[in-house]
């Protein structure tokens, strides 16, 4: 079982916002999930990106891979909070 990190999404047609939950890579993409370890709101000035760092850490070192999409928010709330 190949686990991903990866966006959900939720929302009304054309205002979309995400959970990044961690899922089996072959589960739907707004389908089972075994657990929530952020949000991020394209749609606010600036887009809104909220971690559970600790439970996230968790599932990365566990063997959960980001997706490309989830790495490039990862890497960027990185640059923005450097210390954090």
């Amino acid at each position: 079982m190949a686990l991903k990190v990866r966006l959900a999404r939720l929302g009304a047609k054309k205002k979309p916002y995400y959970r990044l939950v961690v899922a089996d890579s072959e589960a739907k993409r707004d389908g089972r999930f075994l657990a929530i370890v952020g949000f991020y709101d394209p749609n606010r000035n600036p887009a809104y990106l909220e971690l559970k760092k600790e439970l996230l850490d968790s599932w990365l070192s566990k063997g959960a891979k980001p997706t490309e999409t989830v790495a490039s928010l990862l890497k960027a709330q990185a640059k923005a909070n450097p210390g954090a």
